[in-house]
């Protein structure tokens, strides 16, 4: 299965090799050794939804059900493309993940392990957030940049312009935290 996983992702980018600036072959292999690990940070994930949330019965439970594991995964893999600099695909994933779940998070997101997002409708967490470990939010969060124009924005596109979230904090729903010079400090609760 992984190698007609391989052999997809090769032709795929092959079809759009002229943007790329490594080979298609090296991309792909550089994208499977870097799976173990993101597996491992599932893993992790899932056992964080298991200590927080008391509805949680069953690891196979959080893989199957939970729409914010559903999107972690999927954020797991777009930000291995998006690292690799592989245009397009990363985005078509995470806006793939946001239509099934209502949670948006840009594949250029630097998030930790053991992280656990609850029920999730109306998460967004932007390209130059950062989060630590153990970070728990719930649903309508958003990690945004501040509105800039336009002029402004494209001076700042390679700046971090959404907020880092330190270790152990919890955020919980509807609250709304701007801004790349914004730091949340380790073992904050915000509500």
């Amino acid at each position: 299965e992984l190698e007609r996983c391989a052999i997809k992702l090769k032709e795929l980018l092959y079809s759009i090799r002229e943007s790329l600036d490594t080979p298609a072959e090296t991309l792909v292999e550089e994208f499977f050794s870097r799976i173990p690990a993101a597996f491992e940070q599932l893993e992790t994930d899932a056992n964080a939804i298991t200590r927080f949330d008391p509805a949680a019965s069953c690891v196979e439970e959080i893989i199957l059900c939970y729409p914010g594991f559903y999107c972690i995964s999927v954020h797991r893999m777009a930000h291995i493309l998006y690292a690799l600099k592989i245009p397009i695909l990363p985005r078509i994933m995470a806006e793939y993940a946001h239509e099934k779940t209502g949670i948006d998070i840009h594949p250029g997101a630097t998030i930790g392990e053991s992280f656990f997002i609850d029920h999730g409708t109306g998460v967004v967490i932007g390209e130059t957030t950062k989060i630590g470990e153990r970070v728990r939010i719930y649903q309508g969060v958003t990690l945004g940049a501040l509105s800039l124009p336009k002029e402004e924005v494209e001076q700042l596109r390679q700046e971090k312009r959404h907020p880092t979230i330190e270790d152990d904090v919890t955020i919980y729903a509807g609250a709304t935290i701007l801004g790349g010079e914004t730091v949340i400090g380790a073992g904050s609760v915000i509500g």
